[in-house]
């Protein structure tokens, strides 16, 4: 597919530790998705080939975990499952011959003089995921032997055989499963070819601890994160599909929550395929790398079916649509790839929800439970709008749908609204008390504010500043009167000159009415977000600040390593892993901002295009490691080489491609 393609070899295979930090990953477009290695088997608990959501974009179940294979050649029987279990892992990626990803993945298996193509493929806008297979037979008779595993559960927790409760009818080629624990949905697998065998009264041919449940599935990944690891699956049926000498077979399995159709399995995927060559052609991109961030921006655009709407995802496998992490998103998701109708739905999405000035932060399963603990959202709004109008000069829409919205926004933050969120009488906006997060540095165990902000962080009120502009250019074209957000725009800007420059490490400080001097990469959005305050030699030496102390080539670190409380790792338990979270882990997403600062100081000098662009290029090669064509949500604080946290965020995806289409290219030669 043009210049999206993955291809890996056998050298990726021969160890499973070292194959399974590669993962794959497809959505469909109302919240759910399909996951797993490029070995095959299941390293952490969300991997799936189906992850239905119940609600879109919500309610996320798994309901079928993948196939196993063993094929029988003549006397000889070979196992093709790969998967971790307490003891006596199996290892059939050994008969891997490589495993391609051009949109969707394909694993392809050689054993003797047999070929066995397998693709994973999802439905767009149904809870559907087919299995297609294509085999090339030697010159003997062969026996194929699936396995499809099914479940019920949310998908981050993990079952036991006792607690799987799944009824099972078959009905023809169609197998029916029921959840004892939601009787309101009802799973069905469809098989194209081959014969049902009822593995609780036929021996199998696959072994395992017993023919019914697949039990004790070890997955590293979590254990690592101090889980317990352990998961078990039902496998009630196998399929049995013979094959002549020398015949080619082609078939598929289709498993739904929705209703079964009479689609063909390969024409799903070729739907799949040429939806995602359209999407490239909107975008219009010749370039590889954005390119292959257009498709993987793709999997977060999600339908919403409490507004009706589009929306942004923040990330897989576990987050739904949080306010901020959308709006920092919005750009490079909805804008850069040219996608210019679900832009227009996601703000009106969220400005349908607007509640005492604020955006929602989450859309928690059931819409009615809003959470609204963000000061930073409402203003990345505002952000978000203005790029829109700069691509599409669609003001007729901000008019009708958003602008009474903005108003309203700027008022409560004015006059002040939840949360302690208010302006001061120097004009910067100051929020919170201590007993809560309110800015993306969000980390809180129990009681403990693991990165107390409350005061006046230096990035609200860069993107205060930024929203009274925004309002001052509304406002003029509306002709209304502009004459208040232009007196308090110029005091923002005064007062903000003044109380957050730090003269002693020339830079700004993190956040005002705090007694540190932490070095945060929170500064740099000052610089890059389109209405400047600070003079041009201010500028040079924040943008000089933050890469000599925070820039980590995936990224930016959250704390200086000079600082004293400077955590360099990401690891262990959930308690430590939030201690570590903002306090030196290295983000992908603020290194967007960082580029487009970088360019702006250095006036989109030839040199300074050229060192923005390698900042970008070497995000291909982490493409390539991780989940395939995504980019993650955090890495080491110290040595950024491995992502981790969610394996694929759009943030950091958005913000990438942002920089990369609206700083490099347009600047290039």
């Amino acid at each position: 597919m043009k210049k999206v393609h993955y291809e890996f070899g056998a050298q990726y295979f021969r160890d499973m530790e070292y194959g399974n930090d590669r993962e794959w990953l497809l959505s469909n477009g109302i919240g759910g998705y399909s996951c797993s290695t490029i070995l095959g088997g299941g390293n952490r608990v969300h991997h799936g080939y189906l992850v239905g959501s119940l609600e879109p974009p919500s309610e996320r179940v798994l309901v079928f975990t993948r196939t196993k294979e063993q094929i029988q050649i003549g006397s000889k029987s070979y196992d093709l499952t790969s998967q971790a279990y307490i003891t006596n892992p199996k290892t059939g990626h050994n008969y891997l011959k490589k495993f391609v990803f051009d949109g969707v993945p394909t694993y392809v298996y050689q054993i003797e003089d047999v070929e066995i193509t397998k693709t994973i493929c999802m439905e767009y806008e149904r809870n559907t995921v087919v299995v297609c297979y294509e085999i090339k037979n030697g010159i003997d008779e062969a026996e194929l032997n699936v396995v499809p595993l099914f479940n019920y559960k949310k998908d981050e927790w993990f079952n036991h055989p006792s607690t799987i409760g799944l009824e099972v009818q078959l009905d023809g080629d169609i197998l029916k499963l029921k959840p004892k624990h939601n009787p309101n949905i009802q799973i069905q697998f469809y098989k194209s070819e081959g014969e049902y065998l009822d593995r609780r009264l036929i021996p199998s041919l696959m072994t395992s601890p017993n023919f019914v449940y697949e039990d004790n599935h070890y997955y590293k990944y979590e254990r690592d994160n101090g889980k317990s690891g352990l998961d078990s699956h039902f496998t009630p049926y196998e399929v049995r599909i013979k094959l002549k000498p020398n015949e080619t077979k082609k078939f598929y399995f289709k498993c739904t929550i929705e209703e079964l159709d009479n689609k063909d399995g390969f024409e799903i995927v070729k739907e799949f395929k040429t939806r995602l060559e359209k999407l490239l052609d909107i975008a219009g991109y010749e370039e590889e790398l954005a390119q292959k961030l257009v498709l993987s921006a793709d999997n977060f655009i999600s339908q919403r079916k409490s507004t009706n709407l589009k929306t942004i995802l923040a990330g897989f496998p576990w987050f739904a649509d949080w306010g901020r992490d959308t709006m920092i998103a919005f750009n490079g998701i909805t804008l850069a790839t040219k996608r210019y109708d679900d832009a227009r739905e996601v703000l009106e999405s969220f400005a349908m929800y607007v509640k005492n000035g604020l955006i929602p932060n989450l859309f928690s399963e059931h819409v009615g439970d809003l959470a609204y603990n963000t000061v930073d959202g409402s203003l990345w709004y505002f952000y978000a709008v203005d790029m829109y109008l700069k691509h599409t000069n669609d003001y007729e829409f901000v008019r009708e749908k958003l602008y009474h919205h903005l108003e309203d926004i700027i008022q409560a933050y004015k006059n002040g609204t939840d949360f302690a969120i208010r302006m001061d009488t120097d004009g910067l906006i100051i929020a919170g008390d201590g007993t809560c997060q309110l800015t993306w540095m969000d980390a809180m165990i129990g009681d403990w504010v693991v990165t107390p902000r409350n005061g006046k962080p230096v990035e609200v009120n860069a993107l205060w500043y930024n929203a009274l502009c925004v309002m001052e250019k509304l406002s003029l074209h509306f002709k209304k009167d502009s004459t208040e957000y232009i007196a308090l725009s110029d005091k923002v800007r005064k007062s903000f000159r003044e109380k957050f420059w730090n003269e002693k490490n020339h830079c700004l400080y993190d956040v005002i009415d705090a007694s540190n001097e932490e070095i945060r990469c929170n500064q740099i959005w000052a610089v890059s977000l389109p209405y400047r305050m600070m003079s041009q030699e201010q500028e040079k030496q924040i943008v000089q600040i933050v890469y000599k102390k925070l820039y980590n080539v995936y990224g930016l670190r959250t704390l200086s390593p000079d600082d004293p409380k400077f955590v360099k790792e990401y690891i262990g338990s959930h308690y430590d892993r939030d201690a570590s979270y903002h306090m030196g882990t290295t983000w992908a997403f603020p290194i967007g901002g960082f580029i487009t600062a970088y360019c702006k100081v250095n006036n989109y000098s030839k040199e300074a295009i050229s060192t923005a662009e390698e900042m970008c290029l070497i995000f291909l090669q982490h493409l390539n490691d991780g989940c395939i064509n995504g980019i993650a949500e955090i890495f080491d604080g110290d040595i950024a080489n491995k992502g981790k946290g969610c394996f694929n965020q759009a943030w950091s995806v958005g913000e990438v491609l942002r920089a990369y289409t609206e700083d490099v290219l347009p600047h290039k030669n």
